[in-house]
């Protein structure tokens, strides 16, 4: 399904974009010189939405300097709400809810500026964070040997608690084990998920799938695949849901809008 087109506005012609399902509405952030929209701008962020709230963590200032503050969105007011500082300052994290309580994971933060092992919760009634020793699943050998400059965020959805993760490194699907906190290789990624460094590919839960859009790396000719699996199924069967060639350099909008059955939301993937 084509979504409308979004209004022209000058501060996403020239800035990363960051988006966000939340409740019934789609968040659509870019880099406004004159005015924001957050009680603390940012870009390069970890987020997650839960029902009607959304938490972003972390990310970059309009100074370039890594933060370690979080702000909670709620759709039904239309309010930002300032929360607690993380423990470690991150940027290219990632962000799910998972049991209830929303997870930043990996990232780049300290004075080496080196890719994070940890992650940290947020206890939503306690309003504590909390520090998760090696939930990043970058390993090494892997993802782990890119230059903190090129690496994506980590690829993590969260399917019925679970937590799942991309190693486009290795084309591998990755599960957490909360108990343990370690991950295990599962099966593997649809073979159209190829990417660099782990962009140009999405890796998302939706209901009670993990869905996976990819295409190829270069700007030539080829074909954008969405792929889905059912955790519960068992290991990584992949079934194709569409498939749409991909034209170069022209701008071919390719979005899909999925139903969340479990919760009555819905996400949009681009």
């Amino acid at each position: 399904m084509n979504l409308p087109t979004m209004s022209s506005n000058t501060c996403f012609q020239f800035s990363d974009k960051e988006s966000l399902a939340v409740g019934t509405e789609l968040l659509v952030l870019g880099k406004e010189v004159l005015d924001h929209l957050m009680n603390e701008p940012r870009c390069l962020f970890g987020s997650a939405s839960l029902g009607e709230i959304a938490i972003v963590a972390g990310g970059s200032d309009p100074n370039g300097n890594i933060v370690n503050s979080a702000e909670l969105y709620n759709s039904e007011t239309g309010a930002w709400e300032t929360l607690p500082n993380m423990l470690k300052p991150r940027k290219m994290c990632s962000g799910v809810f998972m049991d209830k309580k929303f997870y930043v994971i990996g990232g780049i933060g300290g004075t080496d500026m080196k890719p994070l092992t940890c992650g940290e919760e947020y206890d939503l009634g306690t309003r504590v964070w909390k520090e998760i020793p090696n939930m990043s699943p970058i390993r090494a050998g892997g993802a782990a040997n890119a230059t903190s400059a090129t690496e994506a965020p980590p690829l993590v959805a969260v399917v019925d608690n679970e937590l799942y993760a991309a190693d486009c490194a290795d084309m591998e699907v990755r599960k957490y084990d909360k108990e343990r906190k370690e991950w295990a290789t599962v099966g593997r990624l649809p073979e159209r998920a190829d990417s660099m460094n782990g962009w140009g590919i999405a890796f998302r839960g939706c209901g009670d799938r993990v869905i996976v859009i990819g295409g190829p790396r270069t700007s030539g000719a080829g074909f954008i695949e969405v792929n889905s699996w059912v955790p519960r199924d068992g290991p990584p069967q992949w079934t194709m849901l569409g498939r749409k060639q991909s034209r170069g350099k022209r701008k071919n909008r390719f979005l899909l809008k999925i139903k969340d059955f479990s919760k009555d939301n819905r996400d949009y993937i681009s």
